[in-house]
């Protein structure tokens, strides 16, 4: 897998160290990130991400060193070091060096890092319900695509795995569906798409709300609110959406067998047409 790694002003190839042992970030968990596409020779919505690494990091306490316009012009010359038809993932990053427990925002390191990493080509995923629940809001960082929150998913992810699943369908404290575990969730009932309505224990994915608009753009509109899980498992279609896949069909949610169904073939094949359409790496 090929890597470059911005840092310091400078492009460095591979998977370079950035933290050292003493770091606040290191022991104490002061890190955003955030993750985006390219391919075909486009990075559909790298403003928006780039943007958000910047919010993020300030939900956090830090103070970044850049603006979103100057990560998005670090993320591009990343982009270019690749092949046109490499297939990559761009993250940015900012952590705090310094502080005790809470970080100095002024110790506020940036950077980012091009990888390639190829989309899934499983045609659909399968999910399970996890018994691990979504933090509320007063209770963790869950305004921030902030690392500290990755490892409640992890533990989603590997009790998934280890019963045979590709990923889980996770609940809100209060019994709501929420998400599935590194990705937001829609499903369709006789022809009506629902995703749950953001309730800020969890971020409401750039994907997901660009796949809104291209379906109403299509006249096909998507309701948002409370989903309940009897709902999810009797639905026509599930998929999810998210950076890693973008869009992605729900093959089997427990032990219901769905398939691939038409609104989510629209869905992915409406978002690859409406992101080919996009500024192009070489603009």
């Amino acid at each position: 897998m090929g890597y470059w790694t911005y840092l310091d002003g400078a492009w460095h190839e591979g998977n370079l160290p950035l933290m050292g042992a003493a770091d606040h970030a290191s022991w104490l968990a002061s890190v955003v990130f955030d993750g985006a596409r390219a391919f075909d020779g486009v990075a559909p919505d790298l403003d928006r991400h780039c943007a958000r690494v910047i919010a993020s990091a300030r939900a956090l306490g830090l103070e970044p060193p850049v603006t979103a316009a100057e990560v998005e012009a670090v993320a591009w010359d990343g982009i270019r070091r690749f092949p046109a038809e490499a297939v990559l993932y761009v993250r940015p990053m900012l952590w705090a060096t310094g502080g005790f427990v809470d970080p100095d925002p002024a110790t506020t390191r940036f950077a980012l890092v091009v990888h390639d990493a190829p989309f899934p080509t499983a045609p659909t995923f399968s999910a399970c319900l996890s018994p691990f629940r979504r933090p509320t809001a007063d209770s963790a960082p869950t305004d921030a695509k902030a690392a500290c929150l990755y490892p409640n998913a992890g533990r989603m992810l590997r009790d998934a795995h280890a019963r045979g699943f590709d990923t889980a369908v996770v609940l809100e404290q209060d019994g709501a569906v929420a998400e599935f575990a590194a990705a937001n969730l829609f499903l369709v009932r006789d022809g009506v798409v629902t995703t749950p309505a953001p309730t800020g224990t969890y971020l409401a994915g750039i994907t997901r709300g660009r796949v809104i608009e291209l379906l109403a753009e299509d006249g096909i509109p998507v309701v948002e609110r409370r989903v309940e899980l009897d709902e999810l498992l009797e639905a026509d279609e599930v998929f999810s959406t998210g950076n890693w896949a973008k869009v992605w069909p729900a093959g089997r949610i427990e032990g219901r067998e769905l398939g691939p169904g038409p609104i989510a073939l629209h869905a992915r094949d409406r978002y690859v047409a409406w992101a080919r359409e996009g500024r192009r790496a070489s603009a």
